[in-house]
C-alpha cells in the first residue's frame, strides 16, 4: 500500500509541479515568525521541497519570533528535509517569546524505544540583520526575491541598517540593488476590513515597509489562506508513508482540541513567490498599500504603484492549490 501511495504521490508532483527546464533557481531570502502557527513550517516544508527540484536556493531563513525554541525547531526541520546548513538568523527584539504549542514540544516526542524522535539542535543563530545584509551583499543585482510570512521587525531594520564591513551600501540601497521582489503575507483585502497578527505583532515596522520598500510588493491577505485550508485526513493521507515527519507532528501539537482544519496563509506566499506564472493565484491591479490609523490595510489602485494583491481564490484555483501544497509538503516521503 505504502509503495501505491508513494507512486501515486511522485505521478502527483510530475503532473502539478515540473521541475523548471534550464531555469536557475530562484535565490530566496524566507523570514518568519516560526512557532506562532502551523503554517510557517508548512511554508518552510514546500520550500525546502522547491530547492530539492532546482527552483529556488534557500539562502537563509530569518526568525521574528523570539522563541528560545524557534531557531533550533528550524535547524531541525531543514535537517529533516536534507538542508542542515541553510544559515537562520534571529530578530534582537522581544516579539512573542513564548514557545507556544510545538516549537518546544516537538523536542519532548519519543518514539517506540523511548528515545527522543527529533533531536533538539545546539547552535547559536546568527543576529537577524547582518546576516541579511551577508546574503544581500553576495547576490547578484537583481535576483533575490524575499518572503516575508510573519512581522515586518527584520525587513524594516534591515531598510534602517547602515553601511558597514559587510557592504558599504546602507540597507535600503541593498535592497534597492539586490532584491527582485518581495511577497508577503500581510494585511487583508478583498473587501476584508480588520487587524491581521502579522501587521498587529510590529504596527511601526508593517508601516514602514508598505511606505519604504523600494522593489514590487505581493501581498497575501489573511482572507487568502483562511479560504484555503488542508485538513487532518488529507495530512494522514499525505504523510501516511511517513507518519513520523517533523511535519505532521508540528499539526498534530497545534491543532489539538481545535477544528481539523489548518489554514495556508504563509504557504501561499511562497508558492505565489516561486511559481507566479502557473495560475495559482490571480493578482489585483498594481497600486499603494498603507496601515491606517486603525492598523488596517487598505489599497488604493494606482497605475504607477508597486503593490498587488491576491484576488480572492475561483474554487479551481483552491483544489490546485491545496493539491500543490499537499504534495510538495510531503515531498521528503518518496525519498
Amino acid at each position: 500500500m505504502r509503495k501505491l501511495h508513494r507512486l501515486l504521490l511522485l505521478f502527483g508532483l510530475l503532473l502539478t509541479a515540473p521541475l523548471a527546464m534550464g531555469a536557475a533557481p530562484i535565490p530566496v531570502i524566507f523570514d518568519t515568525d516560526m512557532g506562532n502557527d502551523a503554517d510557517d513550517p508548512m511554508a518552510l516544508a514546500i520550500l525546502n521541497a522547491f530547492v530539492d527540484r532546482g527552483e529556488c536556493d534557500l539562502l537563509a531563513v530569518t526568525l521574528t519570533k523570539s522563541s528560545p525554541s524557534a531557531a533550533p525547531y528550524t535547524k531541525m526541520f531543514n535537517t529533516y528535509y536534507g538542508h542542515p546548513d541553510i544559515p537562520i538568523g534571529m530578530t534582537s527584539e522581544e516579539r512573542t517569546p513564548d514557545d507556544r504549542k510545538y516549537v518546544g514540544a516537538i523536542f519532548d516526542l519519543k518514539g517506540k524505544d523511548g528515545a527522543p524522535l527529533f533531536e533538539k539542535p545546539d547552535f547559536t543563530p546568527e543576529p537577524a540583520v547582518p546576516l541579511l545584509r551577508k546574503c544581500l551583499a553576495a547576490a547578484e543585482d537583481g535576483s533575490v526575491v524575499m518572503i516575508q510570512v510573519g512581522f515586518s521587525t527584520n525587513f524594516a531594520r534591515l531598510l534602517d541598517s547602515p553601511a558597514d564591513d559587510i557592504s558599504p551600501l546602507s540597507g535600503l540601497d541593498l535592497v534597492k540593488r539586490k532584491v527582485r521582489l518581495l511577497s508577503t503575507m500581510f494585511g487583508a483585502f478583498n473587501g476584508r476590513y480588520q487587524n491581521e497578527f502579522n501587521v498587529m505583532n510590529d504596527v511601526d515596522a508593517a508601516r514602514k515597509l508598505m511606505a519604504e520598500w523600494p522593489t514590487p510588493i505581493w501581498l497575501s491577505g489573511f482572507e487568502i489562506g483562511e479560504a484555503i485550508r488542508i485538513n487532518r485526513k488529507q495530512m494522514d493521507s499525505a504523510f501516511c508513508a511517513d507518519p513520523d515527519h517533523p511535519l505532521m507532528h508540528t499539526f498534530i501539537l497545534y491543532r489539538e482540541g481545535w477544528d481539523d482544519m489548518q489554514a495556508t496563509f504563509d504557504v501561499t506566499s511562497a508558492l505565489l513567490a516561486i511559481r507566479p506564472d502557473d495560475g495559482y493565484f490571480t493578482l489585483s491591479p498594481k497600486g499603494k498599500t498603507r496601515v491606517n490609523g486603525d492598523n488596517v490595510t487598505p489599497f488604493d489602485e494606482d497605475p504607477e504603484g508597486t503593490h498587488q494583491y491576491i484576488l480572492e481564490v475561483t474554487p479551481e484555483q483552491k483544489a490546485r492549490v491545496q493539491e500543490a501544497f499537499l504534495y510538495l509538503m510531503s515531498q521528503p516521503s518518496l525519498r
